[in-house]
């Protein structure tokens, strides 16, 4: 099963592709994330409690950033296990200059799935996951910006954006 789609960033290619290849603020990004069991800038272990009705309790996410080419390429292994159920999952992305901004392509491969989601439909899992995808692209953009003008402007005299 495959996934593909393209997001835009007001930001340089060098300043999305900083966030993009450091574990730590992607980890930060992942929808129902309850905790954080390690993140360094390649690597992050957490916890979530995804919104699906077909996948209870806890999982135990892996994003590891396996590959780059700097300001261009990322490529990640997201592994996720729970009770009765786990996946792989690889995902490619590249950053391209785009006006002052940049142009990201993104490509996930569902590599395998195990237990109860080995048992779902592909059409149950196909919407599913890309709420997930769209939610964590989001929130990349919403993150992004918050670091970009980390607080909005407290003048009474400046002009509404």
């Amino acid at each position: 099963m495959q996934f593909e789609g393209d997001k835009e960033f007001a930001l340089p290619p060098r300043a999305v592709f900083a966030k993009l290849n450091d574990a730590r603020f992607l980890v930060g990004c992942i929808p129902g994330r309850e905790s954080i069991a390690h993140a360094d800038q390649r690597t992050a272990v957490c916890k979530l409690r995804p919104g699906f009705t077909f996948v209870r309790g806890e999982l135990d996410m892996t994003i590891e950033i396996v590959e780059t080419i700097p300001d261009s390429t990322v490529k990640y292994a997201l592994r996720s296990k729970g009770i009765g159920s786990s996946s792989d999952v690889e995902v490619f992305v590249t950053l391209s200059p785009k006006n002052a901004g940049t142009a990201v392509h993104w490509k996930a491969e569902v590599k395998s799935l195990g237990g109860l989601l080995k048992a779902l439909p592909s059409g149950l899992i196909r919407g599913a996951a890309q709420k997930v995808i769209a939610d964590v692209w989001n929130e990349v953009e919403k993150q992004l910006v918050q670091e970009t003008h980390p607080h909005p402007t407290s003048d009474p005299l400046a002009s509404p954006r």
